[in-house]
């Protein structure tokens, strides 16, 4: 499918001014100005990056409740449990908030559910065990904005709740917990709106930790590993708290963290961003998915090397045990679509399937969306019962196209971006009708083309090494801070392009005055040219060293003849 080229337009008197007042080339200028970054103070800000650009905890409505009770229930000796999500976010948060409180004093307690058999957030069954352990006091992590039930029924047990999550609010009804930590909330003054689960935890922690010898910032490798393994946007907190926490990361002075860093095969390398959201980040998912993820928080509260490699070997094997699961469902679901989706008529892509393992749907729905540039939900079937969950595309709200089939569903939650959904059986078609006829609606015919967005139009010779020094200033690269990508036009290739890997290649490409290697990696699915074309090539930049040389590389993202 040919993406639509959007070139964000030049700026260049920005680009003056911050050059001149920040000694830049005027590339990191513009990539700045594409951001949003208009002076030379944000700019500066933007990348000096400093920890106490950091808003206070307290701001964050009910903090101070949730901290004043915390304290008490320490102080009093009550039992406290934990409880999270299931994924790296969810089991990142609760390892925080655990370590905190063991730290202060507290008799506390950390519970993941079980994804098959429990379901995503509070559950009823997982309350009562807490009563009959004695809990008093429940801290959600990453879960409980819509367990109204739930949180309902821990106070008729005389056990209070507290919730941390960042999902979204449906129709601004919050559960009658003890506190609700939440920016989302409209009577939030918050100013940054962004954080992950693991980004609120570190924020009770910060608040817990004020007037005491301890430092929330002790926590921030795991805080980075949770904010870019959830997909949030890598701006304002996210990025300074990421930056710090990658850092920390590459201290390597966490012995789980270790452990999985080295049976990832990354012994020796600088963790990146792109390390976590591709090889970390998934290893610590499998368990939530298809393993058990209390072996991860196992994991993450190791102090034994030797017992923390064993767990991160088990975490490796759920891995490609998942790997395998999600390629069946994929072959099946594609083949669903051939047979099941009009793609005149059907702008979201609903697909339901027998022995579909609910915890790899998530990633299926994500594979069809970027191959079909649609939102898709894919849904799990066990009887008459099925558990959904979709992935979106930009411009296309999946939690708020919910909402307008929420007579349909027996229960739904997420956000713009990503959805979970339960359903009866006999309701799927009537469901994939609704939320159809809703889009074609609603949603305008342009947003279900793919398109890429482009940084810069720059000829290949402007490319110089410091540049691309620059530019990774600008990392953490991820959500709303992408990593930069340039085009440049009527380059020729000079010698036969050589696959590699699946689907990849790799060739030299030249406008006469600096040749590159340009590179594929198969995932965009671009055609292999002939030697001697003429193209228009989009990319990322890079530094690639190779025993002991560094060359510019050029990572495709699309190509025109």
């Amino acid at each position: 499918m040919r993406k639509i080229w959007r070139i964000k337009d030049p700026n260049p008197a920005g680009q003056d001014n911050l050059a001149r007042n920040l000694n830049i080339s005027k590339v990191t200028a513009q990539l700045l100005l594409n951001r949003g970054i208009e002076t030379a103070k944000e700019a500066n800000e933007f990348l000096k990056c400093s920890l106490s650009s950091c808003h206070d905890p307290f701001i964050l409505r009910d903090m101070d409740k949730a901290v004043s009770r915390i304290k008490k229930a320490i102080s009093s000796k009550e039992k406290i449990l934990v409880y999270g999500d299931y994924d790296v976010d969810g089991i990142t948060g609760v390892v925080v908030v655990y370590f905190t409180l063991k730290n202060l004093g507290a008799i506390v307690e950390a519970y993941i559910p079980n994804r098959i058999e429990e379901g995503y957030g509070l559950n009823m069954e997982a309350i009562k065990r807490a009563h009959e352990n004695g809990v008093s006091l429940i801290v959600t992590v990453d879960c409980g904005i819509g367990s109204f039930k739930e949180v309902e029924y821990a106070a008729s047990l005389k056990i209070e709740t507290i919730v941390t999550d960042h999902h979204g609010i449906v129709e601004d009804r919050l559960p009658s917990a003890y506190a609700v930590i939440n920016p989302l909330q409209r009577s939030c003054k918050y100013p940054f709106k962004h954080l992950a689960g693991v980004g609120l935890a570190y924020k009770l922690v910060k608040a817990l930790y004020e007037n005491t010898p301890f430092f929330a910032e002790d926590f921030l490798d795991l805080v980075s590993l949770g904010t870019v393994a959830d997909v949030v946007p890598l701006i304002g907190e996210n990025r300074v708290l990421t930056r710090y926490g990658i850092s920390e990361l590459n201290y390597r002075s966490r012995v789980g963290l270790n452990a999985l860093i080295d049976a990832s095969g990354l012994n020796g390398k600088e963790v990146t961003s792109w390390h976590i959201g591709f090889i970390l980040g998934p290893r610590i998912n499998a368990m939530g998915r298809v393993g058990s993820p209390q072996k991860a928080v196992e994991l993450l509260l190791a102090n034994n090397y030797e017992h923390a490699s064993g767990l991160a070997t088990t975490l490796n094997t759920e891995n490609r045990n998942r790997q395998k699961i999600e390629a069946r469902i994929l072959d099946e679901a594609l083949a669903k679509v051939e047979k099941e989706v009009n793609f005149r008529h059907h702008r979201v892509i609903v697909l339901a399937g027998e022995n579909w393992h609910p915890g790899v749907i998530g990633i299926i729905a994500s594979r069809l969306a970027e191959k079909y540039y649609r939102p898709a939900i894919l849904i799990s079937l066990d009887g008459k019962m099925g558990k959904g969950s979709g992935r979106s595309i930009e411009k296309f709200h999946l939690l708020e196209y919910l909402v307008k089939c929420r007579e349909l569903l027996i229960g739904f939650g997420g956000h713009e971006a990503a959805c979970g959904i339960t359903i009866e059986k006999d309701m799927i078609d009537r469901f994939r009708d609704k939320i159809n006829h809703e889009a074609a609606r609603e949603a305008k015919e342009e947003i279900f083309s793919p398109k890429i967005d482009i940084d810069m139009d720059i000829p290949l010779n402007l490319l110089k090494e410091n540049i691309i020094t620059e530019i990774e200033n600008l990392s953490p690269f991820g959500t709303e801070n992408p990593r930069p990508i340039l085009v440049s036009r009527n380059l020729k290739i000079k010698d036969r392009p050589r696959q590699i890997g699946r689907g990849g290649f790799k060739m030299w490409v030249t406008d006469d005055n600096i040749t590159c290697e340009a590179v594929s990696f198969g995932r965009q699915g671009l055609e292999i040219p002939e030697p001697g074309s003429g193209i228009d090539l989009v990319y990322t930049p890079s530094m690639n060293s190779w025993q002991g040389l560094s060359s510019i590389q050029l990572e495709l993202k699309d190509i025109k003849m």
